[in-house]
């Protein structure tokens, strides 16, 4: 378990703070993570990475010359949020291009591909590489599902060292592509990790038990078995993986660069004696091994497991792989780096303005206002609830990802209403801060949602009921549009649909506001629980979906939540409401 910590919920910046502070002669700190504190080429492409903390060495570690220009860092396991990402990017780039790495999972998925569109419209050319080396996370015919673990590192360090050596962004790119065709990885585990501040591990391993095929983020395997002897899991790991020689290529007389890497709490002694029979496998195999990694690369908090990866290599990925490296938990050959100057610090942050905006919009922003800080209260009094059903399937931590991001809305929120914002723009505001502060998939999802409404209700009007359904269709399009996720799929769609659905025909049927609301809280609520029936298609929980029948969707319970707990505050004396939850934001 996790022992050293402040507020738990403080953990990743801290932690980020600490790095940078004891790391500068490789990395400092920008908003939203890290970039290289030595000068790089003019004129090269920037290799930008990131995903969640709890993984290091990556991402940060991986920052240095020879290796990644940046790195964007989210809260423990949840995905950097798109302006995390764009402003690590933005600091990292060197006037060629930035081609963003990360992990094949949902949430970095949508912040990433957020963020690419937001500096290609500013003219930089920027490319994407998500990585998708996990052999247990889908079939070979759907490797684009795929998740990323361990083999980050190998694609990571190719294509940087090919930024490096000056080719431009297509090269990058293909050498990036050509890389995650020929990486697989296989891991097992042992115990679960557990968060700062968690009572219980997100998953558990009866004693004498070994989880197959899990994840990097607490995600349960997806089967278990006795635990082997060190020799016995060594031919666990190779089996599997030369079962998946890449298409095109053959075993025997290949070279590979095996990768053993550590979860968290196995030791590298131990490591070592499964290293021992790797070697005589492949070499059985006919396989060359070529500069073997053992130890820890990506791991998952204080989880007890191990994984291991195979790199098939050409000629040119050899050369690549094997270019000088100087980062702080990667480093090869001779690298020379010059210090960039030192500056008075971090510009100060630009206050946004406040549109001009109506008497009856401003009206409407101190009920956005209200309704926020009712699903505040109602995610805070089940986080741990929603963390529980999350970690069924999944990784544990959509209550904690929550939390975060409606705390911060709400105080934007309620910062643009004291400034005399209107209802659209207190709307923006709160979008920009979910998003930004929960990371992972949900906090894309509810900034988007947030968003749309404002679209609907804009600053020149009250918002009245035909508004407010039209932004919640728009929400409902955007999201699926994004996420690709349907109704079927076990997501939050199957309750945003109903309750779009149920909304709209009260409000045609001449319903009020609170009426038609009422109906379609009630519609979400029973879609909520009807998910417990489905098995889930997308997301973490996929590999996982027999574990998650007869469990609702975490997602799609605390939007049922939410929009209940909207309901109570549409006839209340909702500036009575403002003045309170302004004192305690």
């Amino acid at each position: 378990m996790t022992r050293l910590f402040n507020e738990p919920a403080a953990f990743a910046d801290e932690m980020i703070e600490g790095f940078a502070a004891s790391h500068g002669r490789w990395v400092k700190r920008v908003s939203g993570g890290v970039v290289r504190s030595t000068r790089s080429t003019p004129d090269t492409v920037a290799l930008v990475i990131g995903g969640g903390s709890g993984h290091y060495p990556a991402f940060a570690g991986l920052v240095g010359q020879g290796l990644a220009h940046g790195a964007a860092m989210g809260n423990l396991f949840a995905s950097p949020s798109a302006q995390q990402v764009y402003n690590v990017a933005k600091a990292a780039h060197n006037g060629a291009g930035v081609l963003l790495g990360y992990g094949n999972y949902a949430g970095d998925v949508l912040h990433f591909t957020q963020a690419q569109e937001k500096l290609r419209r500013e003219g930089i050319d920027c490319r994407s590489i998500a990585v998708t080396d996990d052999v247990s996370s889908a079939p070979v015919e759907e490797h684009t599902k795929r998740r990323g673990i361990a083999g980050d590192l190998t694609v990571f360090k190719v294509a940087a060292a090919a930024a490096e050596a000056g080719y431009g962004m297509h090269q990058v790119v293909e050498i990036a592509e050509r890389a995650n065709h020929r990486t697989r990885s296989f891991s097992v585990a042992f115990t679960g990790c557990t968060l700062p501040g968690a009572d219980q591990p997100l998953f558990s391993v009866p004693e004498g038990r070994m989880a197959v095929g899990m994840g990097i983020h607490g995600e349960p395997g997806i089967g278990e078995t006795d635990i082997p002897t060190a020799d016995g899991l060594a031919e666990l790991l190779v089996a599997k993986l030369l079962t998946e020689v890449p298409e095109g290529l053959e075993a025997r007389g290949a070279r590979v660069v095996p990768i053993l890497n550590g979860l968290g709490s196995v030791k590298y002694e131990e490591l070592f004696v499964v290293y021992r029979r790797v070697a005589q496998l492949l070499a059985e195999a006919g396989l060359q091994a070529v500069d073997p990694q053992v130890g820890e690369l990506v791991t998952s908090f204080d989880m007890a497991g191990t994984s291991l990866t195979l790199f098939w290599l050409d000629d040119e990925l050899e050369t690549l792989w094997n270019a000088p490296a100087d980062a702080p938990a990667f480093r090869r050959g001779a690298v020379s780096a010059q210090a960039l100057e030192e500056t008075a610090g971090e510009p100060a942050a630009v206050e946004l303005s406040i549109p001009d905006a109506t008497a009856e919009s401003r009206a409407g922003a101190v009920r956005v206002l209200a309704a926020l800080g009712a699903a505040k209260d109602v995610v805070d009094a089940n986080a741990a609830e929603l963390g529980r059903i999350d970690a069924i399937a999944g990784d544990g931590d959509h209550g904690i990802g929550m939390e975060r991001g409606v705390r911060a809305a709400v105080e934007a929120a309620a910062d643009a209403v004291a400034r005399g914002a209107g209802a659209a723009t207190t709307l923006y505001f709160a979008a920009d801060a979910w998003a930004d502060k929960a990371g992972g998939t949900s906090g894309a999802l509810w900034g988007m949602a947030l968003r749309a409404v404002g679209d609907a209700v804009g600053d020149s009007t009250a918002p009245d009921a035909g508004a407010v359904a039209t932004g919640v269709a728009g929400a409902a399009a955007a999201i699926m549009e994004f996420g690709k996720a349907k109704v079927g799929d076990k997501t939050l769609v199957d309750v945003l649909v109903p309750f779009r659905d149920a909304l709209r025909a009260g409000v045609d049927g001449g319903k009020s506001l609170a009426a038609a609301w009422d109906a379609a809280a009630t519609a979400a609520q029973q879609a909520a629980e009807d998910t417990a029936n489905l098995l889930p298609l997308m997301g973490r929980a996929r590999p996982h979906a027999e574990k998650s029948l007869g469990t609702p969707d975490a997602g799609a319970v605390s939007m049922a939540l939410i929009v209940r707990a909207i309901h109570n505050t549409l006839s209340q004396d909702n500036n009575a409401a403002y003045n309170t939850i302004k004192e305690n934001a």
